[in-house]
């Protein structure tokens, strides 16, 4: 049947008359637009109810795979640079112990007072006290106060502030209070705050 066959039978076709009981009676171009409509209904409900979940799960599992990528790139990173991790940790243990070895123990203080009084000597200051105060413990660390009080001139206390920074523990100096004695000298009192530091590792055990 010829396609202007097909038009001559639908002259007069009332789609109102579709009987579904007898869809062998219609004229054959309705036939193939009712199974053109099935088929892209059809095609439809599988793309909506079963392809579109799939493209979801597959976004899904692409944004897991570059997740992924990326954690191994990272692990592989730090695997090839494991050797020069390791060399960089005993070199911060080797520079750590050096540290720990310029903080006095409980048992250097002592000594290291004496330290002090001897730059101060040397420097030519008059020492008039030095007075070690309570511990004061921090995160890391045990701070050790000394107040010192002396007398000298600016070239003395700048010469003992410079001994102090030589000496081979680690000592800092704080909240310097200097005031002249008396107009008829160069003579100047100092008060300075020295600290020194020792491990809280130490009191481990």
């Amino acid at each position: 049947m010829s396609l202007s066959d097909s038009f001559e039978n639908l002259k007069g076709f009332d789609i109102n008359n579709l009987d579904f009981n007898d869809a062998g009676s219609w004229p054959g171009l309705v036939k193939a637009v009712c199974v053109g409509i099935i088929v892209a209904v059809v095609l439809f409900g599988v793309y909506w109810f079963v392809i579109k979940d799939l493209n979801v799960q597959l976004d899904r599992e692409k944004a897991v795979e570059a997740e992924l990528k990326t954690q191994f790139e990272q692990k592989a990173a730090q695997v090839s640079n494991l050797e020069d991790y390791k060399l960089q940790m005993v070199e911060i243990e080797e520079t750590f112990g050096t540290l720990l070895k310029q903080l006095p123990s409980d048992t250097e203080v002592p000594g290291l007072l004496e330290d002090i009084s001897s730059v101060g000597a040397l420097a030519g200051l008059n020492l008039q006290s030095i007075d070690l105060k309570p511990e004061v413990s921090k995160e890391f660390y045990i701070e050790l106060p000394i107040d010192i009080a002396a007398r000298g001139t600016y070239h003395d206390i700048a010469s003992f502030v410079s001994g102090v920074a030589g000496l081979p523990r680690i000592v800092t100096l704080h909240d310097f209070s200097i005031r002249k004695i008396s107009d008829d000298n160069d003579q100047l009192e100092v008060a300075i705050n020295a600290r020194t530091y020792r491990y809280s590792g130490d009191e481990e055990g």
